[in-house]
C-alpha cells in the first residue's frame, strides 16, 4: 500500500515554534517515525510539506500518477478556508483523512 502524508503551512517549524503547545519533535522526526511504522506494515509512506496551497493541491493531483491508495493530511491553516484543496480531493476520489 502506498500512503501520502501532506502537511500544510508552518508545520515545517515544528520543534521550534511554540514548543509549549506543539512539542519539541520536528516534522522530520515525526515523518521518520511514521515511515518506520509504515515499513513494518509493508506500506510506503510519501511525505510532503508546503506552505503553499497550490503546491498542496498539485501534490494531491500527483498522487494519482504515483498510485497512492490513501492520503493523510494536516492542512493546518487551510483546515477551514481552502475550498480549492477540498475540490482537489473530490476530483481524485482517493480516500483521505484529515488530522490536526
Amino acid at each position: 500500500m502506498k500512503i501520502m502524508l501532506i502537511n500544510g503551512p508552518n508545520l515545517n517549524l515544528l520543534g521550534q515554534r511554540e514548543v509549549d503547545i506543539y512539542g519539541s519533535k520536528t516534522l522530520n522526526e515525526i515523518e521518520n517515525n511514521l515511515k518506520n511504522i509504515a515499513n513494518q506494515e509493508n506500506a510506503e509512506l510519501i511525505c510532503f510539506q508546503s506552505n503553499s496551497e497550490g503546491e498542496m493541491i498539485d501534490q494531491v493531483h500527483d498522487a494519482l500518477d504515483l498510485d497512492v491508495q490513501f492520503i493523510l493530511i494536516n492542512p493546518a491553516a487551510y483546515t477551514h478556508t481552502s475550498i480549492a484543496l477540498r475540490d482537489a480531493f473530490l476530483s481524485t476520489s482517493i480516500p483521505f483523512m484529515k488530522y490536526i
